[in-house]
C-alpha cells in the first residue's frame, strides 16, 4: 500500500467548509463523515479531513491556529497542467475562496495560490519536467 496523507484542517463552519471544496471539484467520502468531522477526497491517496474546531482541539494540547491571521501550513498540490492550475485556482476564487498571492509564473513551473473559507492556504503549481532537461 502506498503512503496516504490525511491532512487535518480545522473549520468554524463544517458545512459550509465542505460546500467549498465539493464545489472546487472535490467529493464527501460519507462513510468518514458526521456532525464532527468531514472526509474530503483529493485523490486516491490525499484526503482533507474538516474537523469542527471543538473536535480538533482533541487531537491537540496546542490552541487551535487562527488561519486568517496566522500561517500554519502551506498545502501544496500538483496539477496535470497550466490550465488545469488556472481551472482549479479560479474555481476556489468563485468558491469564495481568496487570493494569497499573483500567479508566480518560473518558465518551467507555474502556480498560483488561494486561502479557502477558514484561510487554510493552499498553492496549486505546474511542473514541467521536461524545461529542466538540458
Amino acid at each position: 500500500m502506498s503512503t496516504q496523507i490525511f491532512v487535518n484542517l480545522p473549520v468554524k463552519d463544517l458545512d459550509a467548509s465542505k460546500a467549498f471544496y465539493t464545489a472546487i471539484g472535490y467529493s464527501v467520502d460519507e462513510q468518514f463523515t458526521d456532525e464532527n468531522a468531514s472526509c474530503v477526497v483529493i485523490s486516491d491517496s490525499i484526503y482533507v479531513m474538516l474537523l469542527t474546531e471543538p473536535f480538533a482541539k482533541q487531537f491537540t494540547t496546542k490552541a487551535i491556529a487562527d488561519a486568517t491571521t496566522t500561517t500554519e501550513v502551506i498545502n501544496a498540490l500538483s496539477a496535470d497542467s497550466r490550465a488545469a492550475v488556472d481551472r482549479l485556482a479560479d474555481a476556489a476564487l468563485t468558491a469564495g475562496a481568496s487570493p494569497v498571492k499573483d500567479p508566480q509564473d518560473e518558465g518551467f513551473m507555474y502556480s498560483r495560490s488561494f486561502a479557502d473559507p477558514d484561510g487554510h492556504q493552499w498553492e496549486v503549481l505546474h511542473m514541467d519536467a521536461s524545461a529542466l532537461e538540458g
